[in-house]
C-alpha cells in the first residue's frame, strides 16, 4: 500500500478522534455544561458509555445506533461528525502533508464543523469556538510566509464589519434582527485565515447558498410567511469558508485574471 494512503488513513482515524470530541462540544456548549465532567453517558438513562462503546464510527455501527443499556436511538449527528472530521483531516494531510500548516488548517476545519452543527441545531455559536478561531488565525499568520498579522487583522476586519454593516442596516430599516452576532464574531475568525478578499467571497458565496437554501427550506415546509423563514447562516458561511481555505489562490487568480 502507498505510505501516503497508509498515513491519510491513520489521519483519517486520528481526525475521526477529534471528531469525537467535537460531539462532546456540540451537545455540552450550547447547554452550558462541562466538557469535562461527567463522562460521556446516555442522556436518556445516563448509561455510561465504556470505551469500546465510544469507538468513532465503528461503535455506532456496532450498537446498531441505540444505546446498549435502554436502547434509546443515538443521533446520526454522532458518525457524521467524526467521519466529517477524519475526512477534513485526511484532506489537509494529502494537500498540506505533516505539516504546521496541516495543524492549523486542521483546526479550522475542526472549529467550522463544530460551530456549523451547533448553529444549525441551537441558532447560536459560541464565543468560546469564535475565539479560539480567531487566536488560532493570529497565531498561524505570525508563523506563515505568505500571510502576515496584518493581513489575518485585515481579513477580520473587512469580514466582520461588513457583516456588522449588514445586520444594523437591516435591523435599522426592518426592525428585526436578520444576523446575529455569532455570524460576525465568526467572520472575525474566517478572516484571519482567509484575508480580507476570503472574506468578501465567503460573505457573497455564503449569502448565495443560504438564500438557495432558505427559500428551498421556505418552499418544503410550506411557511405562510416566508420573509420570516429563520435560518442558521454559520454553515453557509463555514461551507464558503473551507471552500476558499483550499481553493482560494485558484478563486483568487481567476477574479483578478491572472
Amino acid at each position: 500500500m502507498d505510505n501516503n494512503l497508509l498515513i491519510a488513513i491513520f489521519i483519517f482515524a486520528f481526525g475521526a478522534i477529534i471528531g469525537s470530541f467535537l460531539n462532546v462540544l456540540i451537545y455540552r456548549l450550547p447547554r452550558d455544561m462541562s466538557i469535562v465532567f461527567p463522562s460521556s453517558h446516555c442522556p436518556k438513562c445516563g448509561h455510561k458509555i465504556r470505551w469500546y462503546e465510544n469507538i468513532p464510527i465503528a461503535s455506532y455501527v456496532a450498537l446498531r445506533g441505540r444505546c446498549s443499556k435502554c436502547k434509546t436511538p443515538i443521533s446520526l449527528r454522532y458518525p457524521i461528525v467524526e467521519f466529517l472530521t477524519g475526512i477534513s483531516a485526511s484532506i489537509s494531510y494529502l494537500k498540506w502533508g505533516l505539516t504546521i500548516d496541516f495543524a492549523f488548517n486542521f483546526v479550522f476545519l475542526a472549529l467550522v464543523i463544530a460551530i456549523s452543527f451547533i448553529d444549525l441545531d441551537f441558532k447560536i455559536i459560541p464565543d468560546e469556538l469564535n475565539l479560539i478561531g480567531f487566536l488560532s488565525g493570529l497565531i498561524y499568520a505570525g508563523i506563515r510566509v505568505d500571510f502576515s498579522v496584518i493581513d489575518a487583522l485585515l481579513g477580520s476586519f473587512v469580514g466582520a464589519g461588513f457583516l456588522f454593516a449588514i445586520a444594523y442596516l437591516y435591523l435599522k430599516f426592518r426592525g428585526i434582527e436578520g444576523l446575529g452576532m455569532g455570524d460576525v464574531k465568526l467572520l472575525a475568525f474566517l478572516g484571519t485565515y482567509l484575508g480580507w478578499f476570503g472574506s468578501l467571497f465567503v460573505i457573497f458565496f455564503g449569502s448565495l447558498l443560504g438564500v438557495i437554501a432558505g427559500l428551498t427550506l421556505a418552499y418544503l415546509n410550506k411557511s405562510e410567511d416566508k420573509a420570516k423563514f429563520e435560518i442558521p447562516f454559520g454553515p453557509y458561511l463555514s461551507i464558503a469558508g473551507v471552500i476558499y481555505l483550499f481553493f482560494g489562490d485558484i478563486i483568487k487568480s481567476w477574479y483578478f485574471g491572472i
